[in-house]
């Protein structure tokens, strides 16, 4: 039996952890201070430092996945050398998202997530946003 669904499972930990993992690059990779990571990408300093200390998005470690993780290294220099709208970092993010669900490589995760689910039967995500992982 699921017992959480797709959106949820999105919603608390899967958008929240790749949103992390990308402050953690502007962060530590790039050396930006939480001020100006907060300005980029239109929160609030607060809920940066949430990220940094792991308070929030912790549940899943997306930097295991690669080419994921490398998107996110790729959206982090260009947000920091080009200033993305609200819209811009909000659409690249979720896209990020999308493809992450698509690709797979959040089925490892699954069992963490709830354990009565069975990542081997279960391909929801892989066939509804499969289209994303190409892009």
């Amino acid at each position: 039996m699921i017992r959480t669904n797709i959106f949820g499972i999105i919603s608390k930990f899967v958008y929240p952890s790749i949103k992390r993992r990308l402050v953690e690059i502007l962060y530590r990779e790039l050396k930006l201070n939480q001020k100006y990571i907060a300005e980029l990408l239109h929160i609030s300093q607060s809920t940066v430092s949430r990220y940094l200390t792991m308070e929030r998005g912790s549940y899943l470690d997306i930097s295991t996945c690669e080419e994921i993780d490398n998107d996110l290294k790729i959206l982090a220099k260009e947000i920091s050398k080009e200033k993305y709208d609200e819209y811009s970092v909000e659409y690249n993010i979720v896209k990020i998202t999308l493809k992450a669900l698509g690709s797979g490589c959040i089925c490892r995760f699954h069992k963490q997530i709830d354990p009565h689910i069975d990542p081997k039967k279960c391909k929801i995500c892989l066939r509804l946003f499969k289209t994303f992982a190409v892009s």
